[in-house]
């Protein structure tokens, strides 16, 4: 009997396949659409990773054959809006789409393959590996942005629809075997600029083709689950590189303009969280002073800086200095930048409601010893900061002034009372990023009488607690230019600071509602190397240029 049920529950699953084929025959001939049966077509794997298995689920199709530039695409209803978007990107990436409408069971059939693809070669929603374009390969032949040219524009053809997915992938890989920053992709009139940043300066890379742009645009769209259709105004997203066993995340803005939609892809490079408070370049007097404030219960330490000076960096150095299994440290960033192991981070989300004032109101619930409020954008977030530290908190912020004095002005214009200022922070920071000579071939050169002039006065104005450097046969280098620099002259970058202490003289200053010049002129008097000395101590050092210093901080 039992035999005879199973036979029976075969032949009434054949006969809902039957229907459900026959009614796809149907609809077919309503959306005069060609019909298939899948069940009976061979499916294309390379076909399929077109579109990531979450986006063919969402959109309700598969692709499941490429010859040249022409697919075959399955869909349940020709009509809906997720297909015709999806479909028109496949036209902007070059290709020609012919839409077959099958049913529901050829559609599962169809996604049911993705999990045959291999793990080294899958493209899923947000993840690009990059170990496909062979790194061992590029690593061997890109070591500087020439090479890398060089091998971008021999490795593909950068009009060819079929080598898209490598285009994207050889750039990335470039970037950060690069370590670069940032890649930008900037469409003019007849070709589009593909630049990177490397230690804070963009660099050209190559030219792209228009065509080629379109397909790149489109696939960077794709990967960081972007709007396809929309190209009039920005977007931001974000997608992940995997190299090296390691997962990198990338941050992606798009803007709209004459020519077409400037993109740009920031690379978070772990290299840049390895980063200790010992390496970040801080004089030692400054360093140790920052070091005990980083030891007190309470208070706030706040470092102030441009967009791009570093100041992120930084906190997360102070977070891995005081980081210890009996302390608990909250985060709460827009966005996480990098996660640290054995802390809480939590990111703004303003579309729950979730921002810097709601989450920190949040975070004083959980009984934190330490926060990081990511940056203080307004009244309210001041406030609630501020008063953290007040309570038995240590809390690191960022601030977006010029430098440290302009600290006390800025969160008084932001509406923070000056009486809570006062007694709150501990010690406000300045910084900026300069980059770092490259040891191999920096030269030395004869400073100007100008030049001279500066170093002298500056030097000689140096507060007491600083080593003056003797002013006798003053020696400064420049850039020079090899391969293992990338003809640049530079390496890597490092931090000049200035930073003074909330003292009883500060104190007072405060509650008056200084102006700027008014903190400036009783810091320095206290002690406060300034931006422009601690920059002259390391040109002396040969650690950096005067063009250098002249470019970040002025001379």
């Amino acid at each position: 009997m039992a035999f005879n049920e199973e036979q029976q529950k075969d032949k009434l699953a054949s006969i809902r396949r039957k229907e459900e084929e026959e009614l796809a025959l149907l609809l077919s001939k309503k959306y005069k659409t060609p019909y298939l049966d899948l069940s009976r077509t061979s499916i294309d794997p390379d076909a399929l990773r077109l579109v990531p298995e979450d986006r063919a689920r969402a959109a309700g199709l598969a692709v499941i054959r490429i010859t040249g530039k022409n697919l075959q695409v399955a869909v349940k209803n020709p009509t809906a809006s997720a297909i015709k978007e999806t479909v028109d990107e496949l036209h902007r990436m070059g290709y020609q789409p012919q839409l077959f409408l099958v049913s529901m069971q050829s559609l599962e059939r169809a996604w049911s393959r993705y999990k045959e693809l291999g793990a080294e070669t899958e493209i899923t929603s947000n993840i690009i590996d990059i170990t496909r374009v062979g790194m061992e390969e590029f690593k061997e032949r890109v070591k500087n942005t020439t090479d890398f040219q060089e091998f971008l524009n021999t490795k593909i053809s950068l009009g060819a629809t079929e080598h898209i997915t490598n285009l994207l992938d050889i750039i990335l890989a470039g970037a950060y075997e690069l370590e670069t920053s940032d890649v930008h992709v900037e469409p003019a009139e007849n070709k589009v600029h593909l630049r990177i940043r490397l230690d804070g300066v963009l660099q050209n890379v190559t030219d792209v083709s228009p065509k080629a742009y379109k397909m790149l645009l489109a696939r960077i769209k794709l990967v960081s689950e972007l709007k396809l259709n929309i190209h009039d105004r920005p977007q931001d997203g974000r997608f992940t590189i995997r190299a090296d066993g390691k997962d990198v995340e990338v941050r992606v803005s798009t803007l709209p303009g004459p020519n077409g939609e400037t993109i740009v892809m920031r690379i978070l490079h772990p290299k840049a969280i390895a980063l200790t408070f010992e390496k970040l370049g801080m004089h030692s007097y400054v360093q140790k002073m920052v070091e005990r404030e980083l030891q007190q219960p309470n208070g706030m330490i706040i470092t102030t800086g441009p967009t791009g000076s570093g100041k992120t960096t930084t906190l997360y150095a102070f977070i891995k200095k005081v980081n210890q299994p009996e302390i608990k440290i909250i985060t709460i960033e827009d966005p996480i930048e990098y996660h640290i192991e054995g802390i809480s981070q939590t990111q703004v989300d303003k579309s729950a409601g979730y921002t810097f004032e709601s989450g920190l109101s949040a975070i004083m619930r959980q009984d934190p010893d330490i926060i990081l409020v990511g940056e203080i954008r307004n009244r309210e977030t001041a406030e609630i900061a501020l008063q953290a530290s007040l309570t038995g908190h240590l809390v690191f912020s960022t601030l977006h002034t010029n430098d440290a004095p302009g600290t006390i002005p800025r969160l008084i214009d932001l509406g923070a009372p000056p009486n809570i200022i006062a007694p709150a922070i501990n010690i406000a920071i300045a910084q900026r990023l300069v980059r770092v000579l490259c040891q191999t071939c920096k030269k030395e050169v004869a400073a100007s009488p100008d030049e001279l002039a500066v170093i002298k006065k500056e030097i000689e104005l140096l507060p007491k607690q600083y080593d003056r450097p003797p002013l006798e046969n003053i020696k400064v280098f420049d850039a020079g230019s090899c391969t293992a620099c990338n003809n640049t002259g530079y390496k890597g970058r490092i931090g000049v600071y200035e930073a003074f202490l909330i003292t009883d003289a500060i104190e007072k200053l405060i509650l008056r509602n200084p102006t700027e010049a008014e903190v400036r002129e009783v810091a320095v008097s206290q002690g406060m190397i300034t931006l422009k000395q601690d920059g002259i101590l390391k040109v002396l050092s040969g650690i950096t240029s005067i063009a250098e210093l002249q470019r970040v901080v002025g001379f």
